[in-house]
């Protein structure tokens, strides 16, 4: 195999990765590409670097790709499939893209780009759902209403989580730590991924791969880890909690990770959850809000999938499972117990 064979294949593996997790037998075929020749490690390390070159300036000039969407089956030993809307010619000029950022790093010395400071604000407007590559070959999946800044260094990868929530995918790289700051709450990883997310009275986390550390500025314990499939929630010192246990305490909750971060595809799952809960969760990704009028109603459970942004299907839905009545207004949409 030539290393241009290796450069191009690379190419196809890093556009792959960046649009979306691999599926189980992308994820095997990756893993056997990655094994068959030592020197292709270095040829994606070159692609994504490409990839966060051409995204970077593509952001610095106000552009925009595309994305592909994703074809479960598809291996870059073949042609790529696509969906509606998207030409071939896409696929083939991003990829001729990445070749040309690779050339480029070339020239300029990958070492001296990844050195360089990089600073970037990632926002998201009410409803929507933003995923972002970052510099390092890390993916930011921010949700609806959030805000979070990214600063890359040479030895430190830090992100603050200024509002709302976010799941990462972290590149490995043991010599830059990778750590999330929200509010005085600390989460560091290497490589894997997790979610945080901002509440009133602290911060949620959700480890989906790997393991991170988490802990409080104030505090002076050891850091509390947490494992794939575990959860912890970590009270802010600043809430009216912070008599609390200061280490985080994690819980295993593999079915609930899988169903809390459902908003990555634009869902909310439920499985038992209060209807007041499922309402609040809806309110956070539209304008126009639901209100259960009736405390009873409120905290009845909830089982089912719902998409984010149609707060009107979700109301004829409960109207149609709780016999209640559903009034819709331009602003407002209100759930009421049916009165006898």
């Amino acid at each position: 195999m030539t290393s241009a064979s290796n450069d191009s294949e690379a190419a196809d593996w890093a556009i792959r990765r960046e649009n979306g997790p691999l599926s189980e037998p992308e994820q095997r075929a990756f893993e056997t590409w990655l094994a068959g020749d030592e020197r292709r490690a270095g040829a994606l390390l070159r692609a994504d670097a490409a990839l966060a070159f051409l995204d970077r300036g593509r952001a610095l000039a106000g552009l925009s790709f595309n994305e592909v969407p994703h074809a479960s089956g598809y291996v870059p030993d073949s042609e790529p499939e696509f969906g509606e809307g998207i030409e071939q010619a896409h696929w083939l000029s991003r990829r001729k893209l990445v070749g040309s950022g690779m050339a480029a790093l070339v020239a300029v010395g990958i070492t001296s780009f990844l050195a360089l400071p990089r600073t970037e604000k990632i926002v998201t407007q009410l409803g929507e759902v933003k995923r972002t590559p970052l510099a390092d070959g890390s993916v930011a999946t921010v949700n609806t209403a959030s805000r979070i800044t990214v600063a890359m260094s040479k030895n430190m990868r830090n992100i603050s989580l200024d509002d709302g929530e976010a799941w990462f995918e972290v590149a490995h790289d043991r010599a830059r730590p990778f750590v999330v700051r929200a509010g005085d709450v600390s989460i560091r990883a290497v490589g894997t991924a997790f979610s945080v997310r901002r509440t009133d009275g602290g911060v949620d986390i959700l480890v989906t791969e790997g393991v991170v550390e988490a802990w409080r500025d104030d505090q002076s314990a050891t850091p509390s880890r947490i494992a794939q499939g575990e959860r912890a929630f970590v009270a802010d010192a600043k809430g009216s909690n912070v008599n609390i246990a200061q280490n985080a305490v994690a819980v295993r909750a593999d079915s609930e990770i899988d169903r809390t971060l459902a908003w990555r595809n634009g869902d909310l799952a439920l499985n038992g959850e209060t209807l007041d809960y499922a309402v609040e969760e809806l309110n956070r990704y539209n304008r126009r809000k639901i209100i259960v009028g009736d405390r009873e109603l409120g905290r009845s459970p909830i089982v089912g999938y719902f998409k984010v942004n149609e707060p009107e299907n979700f109301a004829h839905s409960v109207a149609s499972l709780f016999n209640a009545r559903a009034q819709f207004g331009r602003e407002v949409i209100r759930i009421d117990t049916n009165q006898k």
